[in-house]
């Protein structure tokens, strides 16, 4: 069984780290924040005191960290420069595919294996061990990394080599985020109507209008009250400007994808960053001046 360091314990992090851990992995933990390294040690995993012990212990090194410059500093630096030729490095950030490419050719030029394999769904399927992969990378790496993904998730999809996780990670997103926005438009018109939750929900979940945020992340969050972030607005506009880099760098116009990252930065401007990013509904109805709906 390999043996696995795991850097960045945050929303999506803990939880993952946490389920590898309850299946028996042998786990070193490294993040910035103690507590959250206290939680894992909790369930019997090793608190690595840098990343370059715990790259030096492990044989297959996970990175779960906010964006391209936190991964790139991190991998590129005291991962590659401890980690062992035949390891693996796996990174489930959500990145720009530039940066993935760049990991993927100085793992390489190591001799170690790379997987790149972020993550869909929501931090609550975190906890619960139901998160949902993206992955690129060999497919004998693929398969060095599946007993470690299926510890943390039950839905594995092998995109193709390495990239391809990144690249897919970013056309999911495309659509989860600006969802939110729209969800907010059409509840924020319903409220301005008159029309209750009530009434329009059954209506839009009926027809071909009905999505996934709607249907299953809102009314366990802002629909409820609940704006603490699992996914939180600054993360839901970093990925926008991701998705919209790497479409500009493909001569990819995504309008709608542009229209939507000026929402989120007026959201941003309100100080709403780190809410959860359903509370774009609440960002939306603060524009149109009228009281955020709740389900009752």
């Amino acid at each position: 069984m390999d043996r696995v360091g795991f850097i960045g314990l945050g929303n999506m992090g803990r939880p993952m780290a946490s389920n590898i851990r309850r299946k028996q992995f042998p786990l070193a933990a490294f993040d910035l924040n103690p507590a959250a390294v206290a939680a894992l040690e909790a369930l019997g995993a090793e608190a690595a005191p840098d990343v370059a012990t715990l790259a030096r212990g492990a044989d297959v090194v996970v990175t779960m960290l906010p964006g391209p410059r936190e991964v790139s500093a991190t991998v590129l630096g005291p991962v590659l420069g401890n980690i062992r030729p035949g390891s693996v490095v796996m990174d489930m950030s959500t990145v720009d595919p530039e940066t993935t490419d760049a990991l993927a050719a100085a793992c390489a030029a190591k001799g170690v294996g790379f997987v790149d394999a972020p993550v869909g769904r929501l931090a609550a399927h975190a906890e619960r061990g139901e998160s949902l992969f993206m992955v690129g990378g060999s497919a004998a790496d693929v398969a060095r990394m599946r007993p470690l993904l299926e510890a943390m998730g039950t839905t594995v999809h092998h995109c193709g080599g390495p990239g391809a996780g990144t690249r897919a990670k970013l056309v999911n997103n495309h659509l989860a985020i600006l969802l939110c926005q729209l969800n907010a438009e059409a509840l924020s018109l319903a409220t301005a109507f008159g029309l209750s939750l009530e009434a329009i929900l059954p209506v839009l979940h009926g027809t071909t209008a009905t999505n996934g945020q709607l249907a299953v992340n809102w009314p366990n969050k802002v629909l409820k009250g609940d704006t603490q972030p699992g996914f939180a607005i600054d993360l839901a506009h970093k990925d926008l400007s991701l998705i919209l880099g790497a479409a500009n760098a493909a001569r990819v116009p995504l309008p709608m994808a542009a229209a939507g990252r000026e929402a989120f930065s007026l959201a941003r401007a309100r100080g709403m960053g780190g809410r959860d990013f359903s509370a774009m509904l609440d960002a939306q109805c603060a524009a149109a001046g009228v009281e955020p709906p709740r389900l009752t």
